[in-house]
């Protein structure tokens, strides 16, 4: 008989051996220790987990944890860790990535990944830039963003991560920040506990390349007023005194104070929506970390998770042909010879 036992474990049993190599200041160092303190409450064995990461500042952080990763390529890291989930439906796979190396080259892994509900937690650091390769703009850097590769200013529009996981219906999306670790080891959970693809973008300050870019909205100061916290069936409110509020209006949301409204037309937030269009209306309020931003669990829906239904065909295709032989599957239909 097994052991099924859990082995009671503190942050210091994830922290592996390597000295850790960001810039001093860096937000990625908010991020490791929120997730190797969360760890220890999600009833996981350290030899079940395994962190696949690409390229990029954040790409290092499968160095930091004491289980088993990968550092894999450029983009890539969705894919790879798509294969390990299907062949390990056992293990729990855990996927970081950049704004940069998620949603350039790697966008179209990132988006079937999510569109197929692989069982993946995916952990987006968004700082805006790219930090590793020196501060060039990212695909969710500002419009007029002038860096060392665009001297005149950014002249597109950037992704909105949260959005864009949301288009192609994922059934578990968050935000987050690395300012607030109680709040990322929360979100980080509740990705971590749903079954299938889940998102958790993360605003993460890069204090060498684009220091302050979330400032406007995650200081301590700032974070009642610029701050939408979003608490599945409860009233979206905000401000130091919860007197601003999101309501419908017509094809869409806007922000709204209570007194003028009433508490009765503020929308209350169902994060289990089968649509997800006012999910996606919430991740449009904001125009950028400048105005008052939602964070917290945008949807969170069940759905056939990808792994478990392709092993289901696998089982039923079986039983209706029976046991295949390899070798007389090479030598069948069309075959010939080479002189």
């Amino acid at each position: 008989m097994s052991d099924t036992t859990i082995p009671e474990t503190s942050r210091k049993d994830w922290m592996s051996d390597q000295e850790v190599r960001w810039c001093p200041g860096c937000g990625d160092y908010s991020i490791l220790a929120a997730v190797q303190l969360a760890l220890p409450d999600m009833g996981v064995r350290r030899e079940e987990v395994v962190f696949v990461s690409g390229i990029g500042c954040a790409a290092r952080f499968p160095y930091y944890m004491n289980t088993y990763g990968m550092h894999s390529i450029h983009g890539r890291a969705p894919a790879i860790a798509t294969g390990l989930a299907m062949a390990r439906p056992d293990l729990h796979v855990f996927v970081v990535s950049g704004d940069g190396d998620a949603l350039s080259i790697g966008g179209n892994h990132l988006i079937h990944a999510l569109r197929r509900n692989v069982n993946l937690t995916i952990l987006l650091f968004n700082n805006q830039i790219y930090g590793l390769t020196k501060g060039q703009y990212s695909p969710t850097s500002e419009t007029g963003k002038v860096t060392k590769s665009t001297p005149f200013g950014s002249i597109e529009k950037p992704f909105n991560p949260v959005s864009v996981a949301l288009g192609a219906e994922a059934s578990f999306v968050a935000r987050t920040h690395d300012m607030d670790r109680n709040h990322m080891m929360d979100t980080i959970k509740r990705a971590h506990d749903h079954q299938g693809a889940s998102i958790v973008e993360i605003y993460q300050n890069c204090n060498v390349f684009n220091d302050g870019a979330f400032g406007q909205i995650t200081a301590k100061s700032a974070r009642d007023e610029m701050l939408i916290d979003l608490r599945h069936g409860e009233p979206i409110l905000f401000g130091a005194d919860r007197q601003r509020g999101v309501v419908l209006d017509g094809g869409g949301v806007r922000l709204a104070e209570v007194a003028d409204v009433g508490m009765d037309a503020v929308l209350v937030h169902d994060e289990t929506r089968p649509d997800p269009s006012i999910a996606f209306m919430l991740s449009r309020i904001a125009t950028g970390p400048h105005e008052p931003t939602p964070v917290g669990v945008f949807r969170a829906v069940g759905r056939d998770e990808y792994g478990s239904r392709v092993n289901q065909q696998l089982a039923a295709a079986q039983e209706q042909r029976g046991p295949g032989d390899l070798h007389d599957l090479l030598r069948s239909g069309a075959t010939w010879e080479v002189a």
